[in-house]
């Protein structure tokens, strides 16, 4: 069981990971890999200074330390739900439970995460359109 945690919480790490590469754009994402590894050569380093060191690429156009922290301190997952209505778009999150059991419940309305979606559309002349959103309330859109 010990195997399967570890295992489990690699995943989760590697997954968010690339969530955020995704999000921010190879380019991006790989130079604030590089800031990190430069700032932090042959010393210790904590999660919070890869977060900064992506903030230092992105000019403050987006807290990626705010965004991360959502995922890493909440346990499990969101789950979105997307609605279409014609050319409306809503989206909603709230916390994933595969069973209703009392120590995975919990009653905090607040329990959001910062959820990066990426969509396409069509409005670009005739060609698809790769579109971002962030998505750190109840619902949106």
């Amino acid at each position: 069981i010990h195997q399967f945690f570890f295992f489990f919480v690699f995943l989760k790490g590697a997954s968010l990971l690339l969530m955020l590469k995704h999000y921010l754009t190879k380019d991006v994402f790989q130079a604030g890999v590089e800031v990190y590894l430069h700032n932090h050569n042959y010393e210790s380093a904590q999660s919070d200074d890869l977060w900064d060191s992506m903030n230092e690429i992105t000019n403050g156009t987006l807290d990626v330390k705010k965004l991360m922290k959502t995922w890493i301190l909440h346990k499990g997952f969101p789950l979105v739900t997307v609605v279409r209505k014609g050319k409306t778009i809503s989206v909603q999150q709230e916390k994933f439970l595969y069973r209703m059991e009392t120590e995975n419940w919990t009653s905090d309305a607040s329990y959001l995460w910062d959820i990066p979606l990426t969509y396409i559309t069509s409005s670009c002349n005739f060609t698809p359109c790769t579109n971002s959103y962030l998505l750190d309330q109840k619902s949106g859109m």
